[in-house]
């Protein structure tokens, strides 16, 4: 059998996980062409069931255990993985990733692609000057640089001291046909009798972590359910994903005596079902790159509230197809929901803006294909 001779992007990230940015890496590797390129993934830690979204069965993906075995088995086990694959192009992400540029440099690799994806909540405006110096340190191993969002673009120029035409911004893409406005289907059914015909729904979906501060909406929710009664009588909250979080945001909602109007929705593999059971899509994160979720709620025709942070400005144009507010502001918060809650024309409004944005502007197909051009260009300066 003749060996394979398609080129191998190895693709190095801190864990294949529920996540914005896993969630954009596993639709770059499943929707470019299989007769371009091969694939593989290297986790920094681990994967979860995540992996299973990866529908190439060519897409070796290894778990590197980091926490376990420390910094510089990492580093020889990265180079021996290069070894044996042999990758054309190692496109790390991240903090995490920076730790694969050396050993791939090291095993022969020609051309490494670094890609920024924003900060953690240790970090929320990346000032800190360690990951800075790090990061300046590292650049010299890397051919290009790749952002999703303007914000990170000025970062890296500003901060890191990267030289503009080393960096392209490639906003991450939303599959419009799979996100988009229709009635629910059953599977996506909320609990028997929580959501009813005059129920208003206002919900958010990412990983229950500090950095996605989902009790400041929880905070607002409360707030405005116990301030009118009618209000609550159609206000519903839902909250879809799982984290580390988890057990303390149920204490939260109970605390606050809105668990009957709560729905915890779990890590779903139906977002784009449940998005279709929303009204107001809220995202109260204390930092962002570009929100995928964000992406397919404007797919879904939804009005998008979300906080003043990263990339989220470049998505949100306020009182437009939604309303930007201050980060941890539940105050605030309770005053752009109560006027979603209480002009449904507005609603309607924001969402139908949404859609026509996420299909002129933020389409899967036009990030498939710059990240294609991307990958033809590094590969033709080897």
């Amino acid at each position: 059998m003749s060996a394979d001779t398609r080129p191998l992007v190895l693709h190095v990230i801190h864990h294949l996980v529920t996540g914005g940015m896993e969630n954009g890496l596993v639709n770059l590797i499943n929707n470019l062409p299989e007769s371009h390129l091969r694939h593989a993934v290297a986790c920094i830690e681990d994967f979860s069931d995540f992996r299973n979204r990866l529908v190439r069965a060519d897409t070796e993906v290894c778990a590197m255990h980091r926490s376990r075995i420390g910094t510089w088995r990492l580093r020889r086990s990265l180079y021996q993985l290069c070894r044996r694959l042999r990758p054309a192009i190692v496109h790390s992400r991240g903090m995490s990733g920076l730790d694969a540029l050396l050993p791939a440099r090291l095993s022969g690799v020609r051309r490494c692609i670094h890609s920024e994806h924003g900060w953690d909540v240790n970090d929320l405006f990346g000032t800190k000057l360690k990951p800075i110096v790090l990061r300046r340190l590292h650049s010299p191993l890397i051919d290009r640089y790749i952002t999703v969002s303007q914000h990170l673009n000025r970062y890296l120029i500003e901060k890191v001291h990267v030289r503009p035409d080393r960096i392209t911004t490639i906003c991450n893409g939303v599959d419009t046909a799979k996100f988009c406005p229709a009635e629910p289907e059953p599977q996506a059914t909320a609990p028997g009798g929580f959501v009813g015909p005059e129920s208003i729904v206002v919900g958010t979906v990412g990983r229950l972590q500090p950095v996605k501060d989902q009790a400041t909406l929880i905070r607002a929710c409360a707030q405005l359910a116990h301030s009118d009664a009618a209000i609550k009588a159609k206000l519903r909250l839902v909250i879809v994903g799982d984290g580390p979080l988890r057990n303390a945001l149920t204490r939260l909602v109970d605390d606050l005596d809105i668990g009957a109007i709560t729905w915890f929705a779990g890590d779903r593999q139906d977002v784009s079902q449940v998005l279709r059971w929303f009204d107001v899509f809220v995202l109260p994160s204390l930092a962002e790159g570009i929100s995928n979720t964000i992406l397919e709620a404007m797919a879904s025709g939804l009005p998008i509230v979300a906080t003043q942070v990263g990339g989220n400005p470049e998505l949100v144009r306020d009182g437009v197809n939604g309303r930007l507010i201050p980060s941890a502001d539940a105050q605030t918060l309770v005053q752009v929901l109560a006027e979603y809650l209480n002009h449904p024309t507005l609603r309607r409004e924001h969402g139908a803006a949404s859609r026509r944005m996420a299909v002129a502007k933020f389409s899967l197909k036009s990030m498939l294909e710059t990240y294609q051009a991307e990958y033809e260009a590094v590969l033709r300066d080897a």
